[in-house]
Order: C-alpha cells, then sequence, then structure tokens
C-alpha cells in the first residue's frame, strides 16, 4: 500500500508593511495576544522658550540623542489622524473584551509615539470614555521617555491646549535621581535643543527642593551651574539665592 503523500508546506504570508508610529496592532486585531561650565560668573542667558527600566532612562539621554529619532515638528498630518484613531478603537474593543494586557501594550507603545499625536490622544480618548487611559498613557511617558522626547511631548500638549498635561508630565518625569537629570540637561545642551533644556531645568527648580536641584549639576559643574542658576532665576530671586547657596554648600560653586 503506498505511503500517503507528504503535506504541502505552508507557505508564510508575505509580510506586512509596518505602520510609522510603531504600534503592534496586527496581533490585536486577530485575536491573539500582542508581543508583549563656564564659570559661574558667566550665566549663559537660554533662548525664550515655552515654559531605561522605568524612571532609568534619562541616564541613557545622551547616548541615545545620536541615534534616536527627533520628536516630529510640525502639525498632525492625516495619517496621525489615522493612527490615533484606529488605537482608540482598538482600545475601546479591548477594554470591552476585558483584555487589560493587550490594552496595556498599546499604551505603552502609544508613550513613544511622535509628539504632534499627544493633543490627539487626549481628545480622541477622552471622548470615548478612556480618560483612565489617557491618565495611564501620560505616566507611561514621563516614566519611561528620554528627557528630550518628554519635553517634546510636554510641549505638544501645551501648544495644543493641554498644558495641565504638559506640566503634570514634566512634573513627574524630573523625580528621578538627580544626576540622571544633569546627564539628560547635558544631552540636550549638546544637541542646541535649547527649548527642551530650559523647560527641564525649569521643572526641575520648580518641583524639586534647591539642594535636589543642586544635585542635578554634579555629573558638569562647569557647565550645568550657570544653566541651573539661569533657571532659577526664571522661577524667582529668593529661588535663585537657594539654589546658588546650596551649590555652594554641595562645593559645586564659588
Amino acid at each position: 500500500m503506498p505511503a500517503p503523500a507528504p503535506a504541502e508546506e505552508a507557505r508564510p504570508a508575505p509580510a506586512r508593511k509596518r505602520r510609522r508610529g510603531g504600534a503592534r496592532f496586527a496581533g490585536v486585531e486577530d485575536g491573539g495576544a500582542a508581543p508583549l561650565v563656564a564659570p559661574v560668573a558667566a550665566v549663559p542667558e537660554l533662548p525664550v522658550a515655552a515654559t531605561a527600566a522605568r524612571g532609568a532612562r534619562f541616564a541613557g539621554a545622551a547616548a541615545e540623542t545620536e541615534t534616536e529619532e527627533r520628536p516630529q515638528e510640525g502639525g498632525a498630518d492625516a495619517e496621525d489622524l489615522r493612527e490615533v484613531a484606529h488605537l482608540v478603537r482598538t482600545l475601546t474593543r479591548l477594554r470591552r473584551e476585558g483584555r487589560s494586557g493587550d490594552a496595556h501594550v498599546l499604551l505603552n507603545e502609544a508613550a513613544y509615539w511622535p509628539a504632534v499625536r499627544f493633543p490627539l490622544l487626549a481628545g480622541e480618548m477622552e471622548r470615548a470614555g478612556l480618560a483612565a487611559d489617557w491618565a495611564t498613557l501620560l505616566w507611561e511617558a514621563a516614566a519611561t521617555l528620554p528627557a528630550e522626547r518628554l519635553v517634546a511631548a510636554a510641549d505638544a500638549l501645551s501648544a495644543g491646549g493641554r498644558a495641565e498635561d504638559g506640566e503634570q508630565i514634566l512634573r513627574q518625569g524630573v523625580v528621578r535621581p538627580a544626576a540622571e537629570i544633569g546627564h539628560a540637561a547635558l544631552a540636550l545642551a549638546d544637541g542646541t535643543r535649547h527649548r527642551e533644556l530650559r523647560a527641564l531645568l525649569d521643572a526641575c527648580v520648580r518641583m524639586r527642593t534647591p539642594q535636589d536641584a543642586a544635585r542635578t549639576a554634579a555629573p558638569d559643574p562647569g557647565r550645568l551651574v550657570p544653566l541651573l542658576l539661569t533657571a532659577a532665576r526664571g522661577v524667582s530671586e529668593e529661588r535663585h539665592w537657594d539654589v546658588l547657596h546650596a551649590l555652594r554648600v554641595a562645593g559645586l560653586a564659588a
């Protein structure tokens, strides 16, 4: 009796083109689980601007600056609108089906989307009754984004009428080891990202004690002390003198 013919080898399905934005929607939609200083006396004037495990990525911001794509400039385009609408529809379905793990994967990935999409996400998610998920997305962004992208997201939110959300992620983002904030500031200064640098240091001197703010200058006092004092003076003369005193006590300024 002849042996049965071997089963025809299944051909792999052609690869699908990945959407810009990086969210792995394919597995979710198909029902599968998604994979998971200059001397202190010469204080520079910064240009006028709007004011890796979680919490560890600031420390690597300097290394990431050269390799990481810069945040998208300008306004949202049609693809941004499509991606946002698609995420909101998918997230709504996942919540309805009780698939909280898959929903969290989408929120985590959306935190790394171009900054211009953040105000769009805020509006669409709240209109869909996903305000709690929007709060989670903000927390993910504040906890994991490198400083440059975090500040870009805060800027985009403020420009889109969500200033409170922008301030919130900056406040949450600077509650990290002081040295990590200092390294992030150096990366922004090296990249001539003056607006982002000003916003980061402004949040630092506003939200941290003068002693904590002073410790952010430790990675490179020669460069960071003048920048920190400029940010402190922008808050108030009192804060400027408090930070200067803390820098002197820490041995970081004369």
